[in-house]
């Protein structure tokens, strides 16, 4: 048995919305030090949906799967929905990652959360600051 899915192995290898945005709207990059994992997310926003999303990611085949999933995830939704996306989320629709992986995912939510910060404190958008805050699920990210 395969220690990933089909679907992470398929993002990994294939991976959906990676590179740069020019002018991006809003732009979060996060890491962890314990794994060495660097992921940074670009957003184009246009009439309240976004418009495009796209990655950059170091690190191994579950970040970069992660990062692609999560892209795909907010792509063409409304601004209101993209901070309700979870790594829960991000992991079922990956069909699932190994524990000690799980982190990778945390990571996506993470970066998107900040995109989205600076997307609103770029453009003096008031937010909702807890709806954004850092994810507390994860013992293996440093978010204890």
């Amino acid at each position: 048995m395969s220690l990933y899915s089909e679907k992470v192995m398929d993002h990994f290898r294939n991976p959906r919305n990676i590179g740069v945005i020019e002018n991006a709207d809003g732009i979060g990059e996060v890491g962890n030090a314990k794994c060495g994992d660097i992921m940074k997310i670009y957003l184009k926003i246009e009439n309240n949906m976004i418009a495009d999303a796209k990655f950059e990611t170091f690190g191994c085949a579950s970040a970069i799967a992660s990062s692609s999933m999560a892209t795909e995830l907010i792509k063409g939704k409304p601004v209101s929905e993209a901070p309700t996306l979870t790594n829960q989320a991000v992991v079922e629709a990956l069909d699932g990652l190994p524990a000690h992986k799980v982190h990778c995912s945390v990571l996506a939510e993470e970066a998107i959360k900040q995109a989205l910060k600076n997307y609103y404190e770029k453009n003096g958008i008031e937010y909702n600051h807890d709806l954004l805050s850092d994810s507390e699920n994860c013992t293996d990210c440093g978010n204890t």
